[in-house]
């Protein structure tokens, strides 16, 4: 995809600064879920997932679907958005990685926090996969000062788009970080995508 952008309006991904409120939309991971519903039917069946949650998963693909042109724009028309990324291979977590890499900071999210679709909880636990590793192709992740993430979420609900502050950029030295529960770890570093892993359980 191809497209012009005025030079003062341009978000990089390397633009997230310590301080800043991690903004995620829709919820995860759409497009890997929608896609292990169409070709793993038949073992989420067999696993237990009901017909009706696997055709719920089978239409993420087209509703919300995995365009985030609309989250984009409205982003950056409603607020002073330092940082912008999609992210697709590698999941949610390996688009947290690759801001903070990109801007050379940390990042630390609240696992509670992070909106993983009840549909992508349910294949994912059928079939022995975890969520923040799922290509997550659908969501767009957005870094704004704090005192900006309200008015960020709000217009992205005027707009019909769900939103959910999920953790804040820190200093580098503070590393990658999640918390879950009342426990403070590492963020989950996955070696390739769940998707390729289902595929090749055995590599």
């Amino acid at each position: 995809m191809l497209g012009e952008v005025p030079k003062d309006r341009v978000v990089f991904t390397s633009g997230a600064r310590p301080g800043d409120a991690i903004i995620a939309t829709k919820g995860f991971a759409i497009e890997g879920t929608a896609i292990l519903a169409r070709e793993a039917a038949n073992q989420l069946v067999s696993a237990g997932v009901s017909a009706e949650v696997i055709e719920r998963a089978q239409r993420l693909l087209y509703s919300p679907g995995i365009s985030v042109v609309k989250d984009a724009l409205t982003a950056n028309c409603s607020a002073s958005v330092h940082s912008m990324h999609d992210p697709t291979e590698g999941g949610l977590a390996g688009g947290l990685r690759e801001i903070a890499t990109a801007a050379e900071v940390g990042i630390a999210i609240d696992r509670d926090r992070l909106p993983v679709l009840p549909e992508c909880q349910a294949v994912c636990d059928a079939l022995g996969l975890d969520p923040l590793g799922l290509i997550a192709s659908g969501a767009l992740l957005a870094t704004v000062a704090r005192q900006d993430a309200a008015a960020l979420i709000r217009a992205l609900k005027d707009e019909g788009i769900a939103s959910f502050e999920i953790g804040v950029v820190t200093d580098a030295d503070q590393g990658l970080t999640m918390k879950t529960g009342d426990a403070v770890g590492e963020l989950p570093r996955f070696e390739r995508d769940e998707l390729a892993r289902f595929g090749r359980p055995g590599e």
